[in-house]
């Protein structure tokens, strides 16, 4: 992740921020600098500073026309009732749902200090028992989310639960349609596997819904510091947070420095050894767990050829595109691996 200092950055008016900090968050300075952090896809994020304390501040993207209080204020709604839990998250400090002071609403959280890992290479560069460390806390980290009661943390009403599994379906399957360039016989079979046959759903819970290490800092000591990038979150089956980390990992195999390929690092765990630490944690039935594979699988299935669509139409800036369309072969040849070995 990269950053730019500027003094007026974009979607942030400074002016207007330094007018509403101070009352909103309990000793902030008016007389603000900011730092655009650039990385994201979706929601902007800032790093702001008055000269002694710093806060991390997000936005919906820039020219956003449709109502987005609902989306910054699910982030903070989800962390704020994390705060005394075993899930590690930034404290948050502010949330603003009035488009007066920048145009639209936006909260302001902990700065935590620390890592994110995407790439291979950059855990093959702190060893193998450190990479293995770090893999075991993640899981650990997301069976814990998974343990915690909705209802106990004032979440009963974030989501709608049921139905989950076949929302999500058709869902996914109406992204890939929406990105046609080409037949994709593998994803049609995909889909009417996974319709004919949606299991019972698990316990809801909280889904993070981008579960990953790349969306987790990790501190110096190479434990996990904060769960981000919550914007997803809801409730429903929380088995397709871990069956969407491990297909990210496959993406990432095949293609390995472009996506996020973290999970092929020296140390990192299998997905069998991954499901297993899961699962001794966990009282979830893992039983119909390639259904949840294959239901990952459609899903970045999806998100890839969005990617292969905006290629093909010129709509991608940059290298390295060309070929983004051949992963999705082996993520939908994957996918249907997984339910027909648990048939």
């Amino acid at each position: 992740m990269s950053a730019i200092e500027v003094t007026d950055p974009p979607g942030l008016d400074l002016t207007r921020l330094g007018a509403w900090l101070p009352a909103a968050v309990p000793g902030a300075g008016s007389d603000l600098t900011a730092t655009l952090i650039v990385g994201g896809k979706s929601n902007l994020t800032y790093e702001v500073t008055d000269g002694t304390s710093t806060w991390i501040l997000r936005r919906p993207p820039l020219g956003h026309v449709l109502a987005t209080a609902h989306d910054m204020a699910r982030e903070y709604r989800v962390m704020s009732a994390l705060q005394d839990t075993s899930v590690p998250v930034p404290t948050t400090y502010a949330f603003c749902e009035e488009a007066t002071v920048l145009g639209a609403p936006f909260y302001v959280m902990e700065r935590v200090e620390g890592s994110t890992y995407r790439y291979a290479s950059e855990l093959a560069a702190l060893g193998v028992d450190r990479t293995r460390a770090i893999a075991v806390d993640l899981i650990d980290t997301l069976a814990g989310l998974h343990k915690v009661d909705p209802a106990a943390v004032g979440l009963s009403d974030f989501g709608q639960p049921e139905g989950f599994l076949t929302r999500q379906v058709h869902r996914w399957k109406k992204q890939l349609n929406a990105s046609y360039t080409r037949d994709l016989p593998a994803a049609d079979e995909l889909y009417a596997r996974l319709v004919a046959d949606i299991p019972a759903e698990s316990a809801t819970g909280i889904v993070h819904g981008d579960f990953r290490l790349d969306n987790v800092i990790t501190d110096a000591e190479d434990q996990p510091a904060a769960v981000i990038d919550w914007e997803m979150a809801t409730l429903g089956d929380p088995l397709t947070d871990l069956a969407l980390m491990l297909v990210y990992g496959r993406l990432g195999e095949t293609l390995p420095g472009k996506m996020v390929d973290y999970a092929s690092a020296p140390g990192f765990l299998s997905e069998a050894e991954t499901i297993e630490r899961y699962s001794a944690s966990s009282d979830r039935d893992l039983s119909r767990f390639g259904f949840y594979l294959g239901l990952a699988s459609l899903k970045l299935a999806g998100i890839i050829e969005g990617i292969h669509y905006r290629y093909v139409h010129g709509q991608t800036v940059g290298e390295g595109f060309d070929h983004i369309g051949d992963a999705i072969h082996p993520l939908l040849d994957g996918g249907l691996s997984a339910l027909k070995e648990q048939s």
